[in-house]
C-alpha cells in the first residue's frame, strides 16, 4: 500500500480520470448527428482513434495512458501492475467516463442529443475487438522489442480505429448505461484477458516465476534505485514497462 502515500500515484490516477473524460467526450461527440447530412462511420472511427493517440501521448508518461478498464484489466492479468493500482485506475476511468458523458450532454443542444449515440449490442464482437487492441498495445510497448519504429501512440490509435470500423469498438465499454451494460463489461474484460494471455504466454512469453508475478500483483515497493530512475512508474513497470511505454521515445 506504499503507493497510497505517493503523490505520483495520485497524479497517475487523476491522469486516467482526465484522459478517459476527454476520450469519451470527443468519441461520443463525434458519434452524435450534428448535421442533417449523411453520417459516416469513418469519421467516428477516426475521431476515436486520433483521440486515443493524442491522449496516450499526453498522459502516457504520467499514468501509462490506459483510458479503458479493459486495458487495465489486461495488464493486471499479465501481472504487470499491482492490484491496488488497477482498482484505482478502473475507478478513475469510470468516473472520468461519466464526467465526459455528462459534459457532452450539457453542451449539446437538446434537439441533437437523441439517444447520446448508444449503439446495438454484440458481445462476441466486443471480445475480439478488445483482444486485438490489447495484443497491439502489448506488442508496441514491449521493452524487449528491438528496433521499434514509429509512434506507439499512433499505432494504438489505428488499432482503436480498426475496432470502430468493424463495430461498436472496445472503448464503448464506457458508454452511457443501458439495460445491457453488462455486455460492455464482460465482453471487453474477456477480450482483454485473452489478449494478455495470448501475447505474454504464447506469442512472446515473459519468463517470470510465480513469486515474481505475485510480488508485482501485491505491489511490492521498488528499490531506491528503481524509484530514482522513474518515480512515476508502478513497482512492476520498473522491470516491465507497462502500457504505453515511452522510454524508447515515440518517434513520429
Amino acid at each position: 500500500m506504499w503507493e497510497f502515500r505517493s503523490m505520483n500515484f495520485w497524479r497517475a490516477v487523476f491522469a486516467e480520470f482526465f484522459g478517459t473524460m476527454f476520450f469519451v467526450f470527443f468519441g461520443m461527440g463525434a458519434a452524435l448527428r450534428w448535421t442533417t447530412g449523411p453520417h459516416h462511420v469513418l469519421h467516428v472511427a477516426l475521431c476515436f482513434g486520433l483521440a486515443a493517440a493524442t491522449l496516450i501521448q499526453s498522459i502516457g508518461h504520467i499514468s501509462g495512458g490506459h483510458i479503458n478498464p479493459a486495458v487495465t484489466f489486461a495488464y493486471l492479468v499479465g501481472s504487470q501492475m499491482s492490484l491496488f493500482r488497477a482498482v484505482f485506475y478502473m475507478a478513475a476511468q469510470c468516473l472520468g467516463a461519466v464526467a465526459g458523458a455528462a459534459v457532452l450532454y450539457g453542451v449539446t443542444p437538446g434537439n441533437m442529443r437523441g439517444n447520446m449515440a448508444m449503439n446495438t449490442v454484440s458481445n462476441n464482437m466486443e471480445v475480439f475487438l478488445t483482444m486485438q487492441l490489447v495484443v497491439c498495445i502489448f506488442a508496441v510497448t514491449d521493452e524487449r522489442r528491438n528496433g521499434r519504429l514509429g509512434s506507439a501512440a499512433l499505432s494504438i490509435g489505428f488499432s482503436v480505429t480498426i475496432g470502430h470500423l468493424m463495430g461498436p469498438g472496445p472503448s464503448l465499454l464506457l458508454y452511457p448505461s443501458t439495460s445491457q451494460t453488462w455486455v460492455y463489461w464482460v465482453g471487453p474484460m474477456i477480450g482483454g484477458a485473452m489478449g494478455a494471455l495470448l501475447y505474454d504466454f504464447m506469442l512472446f512469453p515473459r519468463m517470470r516465476g510465480l513469486s515474481e508475478r505475485l510480488a508485482t500483483l501485491k505491489g511490492s515497493r521498488p528499490s531506491e534505485s528503481e524509484t530514482q530512475q522513474d518515480p512515476a512508474e508502478s513497482p512492476s513497470s520498473s522491470r516491465h514497462k507497462g502500457l504505453w511505454s515511452f522510454q524508447v521515445g515515440l518517434n513520429m
